[in-house]
């Protein structure tokens, strides 16, 4: 039988992390099924979904305790049922200003939608130069609420928010 393994990893960015990673994933017989990536000041940070024969997690368990510079935490996961409810995605775009997450989030989950996936970032706005923050983000709406009360909710924060919620 086999076991869904979901790692979480952190380390100093290098080149081959990925790869190193992927052997001992496949030496110990799993199969790297997802992942989100990325660099973040110098570090790099991931989560990986992984499927290994259940006889086999504790071999790869002590692989990746053998990756030296890399912390890699490994939690053993049931997948739920599907939630019900509509599937949107979120782009939002504005200018930057502490806080402007945990608002966003707020807004969430008082209308109880669930962040599936968050993507965010601050740039430099085109014209003026100022912060930009910008989110990508899938969520899962509970079956009762409407894209325009998520929309309004939202836009409540600031005028000068642009939001975008597309189904799918």
């Amino acid at each position: 039988m086999r076991e869904t393994l979901v790692l979480t990893v952190l380390g100093p960015d290098r080149t081959g992390l990925v790869e190193a990673l992927a052997d001992r994933i496949v030496a110990a017989g799993g199969n790297w099924e997802s992942s989100h990536m990325a660099r973040l000041a110098g570090q790099f940070a991931g989560i990986v979904l992984v499927t290994v024969e259940r006889d086999h997690a504790d071999q790869l368990r002590s692989a990746l305790r053998g990756l030296d510079d890399l912390e890699v935490s490994l939690r053993v996961s049931t997948a739920p049922p599907p939630a019900p409810g509509e599937r949107v995605r979120l782009e939002l775009t504005g200018a930057d200003r502490p806080g402007i997450v945990r608002d966003v989030a707020r807004v969430l989950a008082e209308r109880a939608v669930n962040v599936e996936e968050l993507e965010s970032s601050v740039s430099s706005a085109a014209m003026s130069g100022e912060p930009l923050f910008r989110v990508r983000a899938v969520l899962r709406l509970p079956p009762q609420l409407t894209l325009a009360d998520v929309r309004s909710g939202l836009e409540r924060l600031s005028s000068e928010l642009m939001v975008d919620l597309t189904t799918g």
